[in-house]
């Protein structure tokens, strides 16, 4: 109920005193424009509404938005904000809202059907300013196929249909998801981060044309084309130039500007059954966990060398335990997620930045804007293992969250996780992940009545937390044979195939962990996936006369003339610092002012390596 009040005092607080503007500022009981001008948080919210059996305000919302919202507007918006918060906000709302209905008597209504459509959901890219052709690989990857889910059959319901409606959701996210299409017309496939609503991109900008207008086509050639220029050992950077391909940022993580990469190369698989999704998971976590994790923390390197450039805990990275449940790695994400607790233990909250060196809040790295990553990662842990102390841990979020952030109208940034200063903003994320997270762990554990647990389909969820339900309808099948890669068309580049090759010696010095090959580890083998997942009925579409490389992963390409960079040497693992015991932090807020630990080169320099070497805590 505690989890609920919170709710309702931050989309009350919204609705009274910020719709329609997107935001709320909850100290001041304002609203602001922060991504596009229309309604942002109760579209976000949408799906929180119906999770919490909120039928009669679910009806209300979507009823206002299919007659008032509108996207011919004069706005520049961030592709990747746009995609999983008003695309997956609006598709999700569609497929409940669209489902069953009930009659008094209980028998089932199958008056409505879903037409089908193929809808796009998805790309990219936020993040902090820079030059529009180079941009964050924090890519959101879903493309959804809409076909009618409905069947002759009786089963459980929703229990949100809208009386009248007539796919005006589905209408809006398709009109929104053909005003970001220009945003790929790129020689490499790979979408600009942002795009005009109603202009489109500079024409100056767009130096290349789409093969096509189908959505999931579009998208997969951004996946294929990004993942073809990972380095030698795997990895992919932060920024890449959409022209040329070429890397702006070169250090490879898993938090910022990456994130979103990794979560959909696994929920696309399990969402469509595509296993080309599921390939490159493989690979790319295999690599993440050889190189990034200095157990139980990840660290930042350099993509080609390996070599240790940032030993930074930033909180987006509180997403990974989650993941790693998903995959079936339960044991590195407790070790991981008890770490992370650990700051927030220490602090009240997460900082967006935790030096791994120094032990305190990095510099410039000090706010907490009400991120969900730790409590996503806390409620899948406590769904896979029932462990009472994940319990423990939401009660002591929500304790922060109530003392801490509420405020007036809603709940607030705090500025500084040190002083707890609040700051006059509420992101539409609180309301659409936080707080969702929370509840559903609590009502997990007091015998779950809800469509997650309870409904129609099993669900995935989004990088917003949305709803998307996987059903054996939503499976690409003549779409998986009929891409072709943006990169094939470019006559400046070779393809070279390269395999991963990490010696016995390398994985003996290596202090990850990560000890044996990715076969060999837990993480989602095809038979051992299938046999736990409710999807390994999808259909899967198969590409005749295509070679094993061409179904399930993406030949690695250099520059013509270009020698490629130098692999990493059998010692550059070492950068590492061996640490096989959970490392957890006081709880007492440390006095001391921060110290500012510079960042180390970027690219191949080994002063990076040396510099941060002997500065990771050691167990």
């Amino acid at each position: 109920m505690q989890v609920c009040g919170m709710f309702y005092h931050a989309f009350d607080g919204y609705m009274d005193h910020a719709f329609p503007r997107d935001e709320l500022r909850p100290l001041s009981c304002e609203g602001e424009d922060t991504l596009g001008g229309y309604a942002l948080t109760l579209i976000d919210s949408l799906d929180t509404l119906a999770l919490l059996g909120d039928r009669e305000r679910f009806i209300s919302s979507v009823e206002w938005i299919s007659k008032n919202l509108r996207f011919d507007i004069n706005k520049t918006v961030s592709v990747f904000e746009t995609t999983i918060r008003i695309l997956g906000g609006l598709i999700s709302a569609h497929l409940i809202a669209s489902d069953y209905a009930t009659n008094a008597k209980g028998r089932v209504s199958k008056s409505k059907m879903m037409k089908p459509n193929l809808v796009f959901v998805r790309m990219r890219i936020a993040g902090e300013k820079q030059e529009r052709s180079s941009i964050p690989v924090r890519t959101l990857w879903f493309s959804m196929k809409l076909p009618a889910l409905l069947s002759g059959t009786t089963r459980r319901f929703t229990g949100m249909r809208v009386p009248a409606y007539d796919d005006e959701l589905l209408n809006l996210a398709e009109d929104l998801a053909r005003r970001l299409l220009p945003a790929f017309h790129t020689p490499t496939g790979i979408p600009f981060g942002s795009v005009n609503l109603l202009h489109g991109v500079d024409e100056s900008e767009s130096k290349a044309k789409p093969l096509s207008t189908c959505f999931e086509q579009l998208t997969k050639n951004a996946v294929r084309g990004l993942w073809a220029r990972r380095s030698r050992i795997n990895l992919v950077g932060a920024h890449i130039d959409v022209f040329t391909g070429e890397w702006t940022q070169k250090d490879a993580g898993i938090g910022t500007s990456i994130d979103s990469f990794y979560e959909y190369l696994l929920k696309a698989y399990l969402l469509f059954g595509d296993d080309e999704y599921l390939f490159i998971f493989q690979e790319a976590y295999g690599a993440a966990m050889h190189y990034l994790f200095n157990d139980p923390w990840y660290v930042e390197v350099n993509m080609n060398s390996a070599a240790l450039v940032w030993p930074l805990f930033n909180s987006l990275q509180a997403f990974w335990p989650g993941l790693q449940v998903l995959a079936g790695d339960i044991d590195p994400a407790i070790r991981t997620h008890t770490a992370f607790f650990s700051v927030w233990k220490r602090y009240g909250f997460t900082p967006e930045g935790f030096n791994l060196a120094t032990l305190s809040v990095q510099h410039g790295q000090k706010s907490y804007p009400l991120r969900p990553e730790l409590m996503e990662s806390t409620y899948w842990l406590y769904k896979a293992t029932r462990d009472p102390r994940y319990l423990d841990v939401g009660r002591d979020m929500v304790a922060s969250l109530q003392y801490g952030a509420r405020c007036a109208c809603g709940y607030c940034h705090i500025s500084d996780v040190e002083f707890h200063k609040q700051e006059d903003h509420m992101e539409s994320f609180f309301l659409a992940e936080t707080v969702k997270y929370l509840w559903l762990l609590f009502d997990l554990a007091a015998g779950p009545d809800n469509l997650v647990e309870n409904g129609p389909y099993k669900y995935i969820f989004s990088t917003e937390g949305h709803l998307l339900p996987a059903t054996p309808q939503i499976s690409l099948v003549r779409e998986h044979c009929s891409y072709v890669g943006a990169y094939c068309r470019s006559s400046n580049l070779t393809r070279e195939s390269y395999t991963l090759d990490i010696s016995k010696d390398d994985q003996e010095t290596n202090g990850s962990g990560f000890r044996t090959s990715l076969a060999a580890t837990r993480i989602l083998s095809r038979s051992s996936f299938q046999k736990s997942t409710s999807v390994s009925g999808l259909i899967k579409g198969l590409c005749p006369g295509l070679t094993h490389e061409q179904k399930y992963g993406i030949p690695y390409m250099t520059s013509t003339g270009t020698k490629p960079e130098n692999e990493p040497p059998n010692q550059g693992v070492d950068t590492m610092v061996e640490s096989h015991s959970v490392v957890v932090l006081p709880n007492s807020t440390s006095k001391h002012l921060p110290t500012d630990v510079q960042k180390t080169g970027d690219d191949d320099q080994e002063s990076g390596q040396e510099g941060s070497e002997g500065s990771l805590l050691k167990e």
